[in-house]
């Protein structure tokens, strides 16, 4: 009996390349079930939290240049 995984994996090589990134984009997406909603929430939640700790003063900013000039010192 042939591998229907197989198979499919050999029909979507024949499309082309945007097409192969929406397919693997639909298949992720199913893999995230039904509680993907709940941590959507989540997420929306603490990204709320932090735009208001940082317009409220309470969070620290860094700039783009130092945090990547302290990553290259840490891991040459």
């Amino acid at each position: 009996m042939a591998d229907p995984v197989l198979e499919l994996a050999e029909r979507g090589r024949s499309l082309s390349p945007s097409e192969r990134a929406r397919l693997v984009d639909l298949l992720l997406v199913s893999l995230d079930g039904p509680d993907s909603s709940v941590l959507s929430d989540a997420w929306e939640q603490e990204i709320e939290r932090r735009i208001a700790a940082y317009r409220d003063g309470r969070a620290q900013a860094y700039d783009l240049d130092e945090v990547l000039a302290e990553a290259r010192r840490l891991a040459p």
